[in-house]
């Protein structure tokens, strides 16, 4: 159950003010979407993505050691944000 707790609060704390939950935040305020639309729709993708982390780092960590897969993690992560703010419209 420690371990449980462990990984529950890393994970929640990771996600507060992520770039998902913010992705998430701005479908909240279209009209088009109802709240709780936008809430089964991130659930089950946050679901799908965990699912793919786990296999993933199941797998690739088999073969790479950690502070490999440390560094590419960091380099996508800045990536992504570089990408999200030139696409970003006024």
């Amino acid at each position: 159950m420690k371990n449980f707790a462990v990984i529950f609060a890393t994970v929640l704390l990771a996600e507060l003010g992520d770039k998902t939950q913010l992705a998430t935040l701005l479908y909240t305020t279209e009209k088009a979407f109802s709240p709780l639309f936008v809430f089964l729709a991130a659930s089950l993708a946050l679901v799908c993505s965990t699912g793919i982390a786990v296999f993933a780092g199941a797998s690739i960590g088999r073969v790479f050691p950690r502070s490999t897969i440390k560094l590419i993690a960091g380099i996508a992560f800045i990536a992504v944000g570089i990408y999200t703010l030139a696409t970003t419209r006024s």
